[in-house]
């Protein structure tokens, strides 16, 4: 596609000039130009690391662990239940190295550190049971 040099006075005169519709539509695809430029994509590997970061133990089993935290700490578990105390904590820390992980890839792929990267992504650590 050619280039032309238009200056932007010219460029807005000409868009008042347009029928309101065709006005409303070139505004729209405008903004829609101009978020794309200034959205960051993505790279395929990039997008497969998300799910792996994303993944945690599932809600009723974090409830059940904190539920059996609660019971450790006040000397009320009985042997079945700290075994799956130590079942779901096993778990939870294995998810956590697979997350840290990808973590780890993901700020090596973007060439930052994984601060970095947890500050991007909005990534705290995790609060304790």
């Amino acid at each position: 596609m050619p280039s032309m040099q238009v200056e932007s006075n010219q460029l807005v005169n000409a868009a008042l000039q347009m029928p309101e519709d065709e006005f409303q539509r070139f505004v729209t695809e405008l903004f829609t130009v101009k978020a794309r430029t200034k959205t960051p994509t993505l790279s395929e590997r990039e997008s497969g690391l998300l799910p792996r970061i994303n993944q945690g133990l599932a809600a009723a089993d974090a409830n059940r662990m904190r539920a059996l935290v609660a019971k450790r700490q006040s000397y009320t578990i009985t042997e079945t239940e700290l075994q799956e105390l130590i079942g779901l904590t096993d778990e939870s820390e294995r998810l956590n190295v697979e997350r840290m992980k990808a973590l780890l890839e993901l700020a090596r792929l973007r060439g930052v550190t994984l601060d970095e990267v947890m500050k991007q992504l909005q990534i705290r650590p995790p609060a304790p049971l």
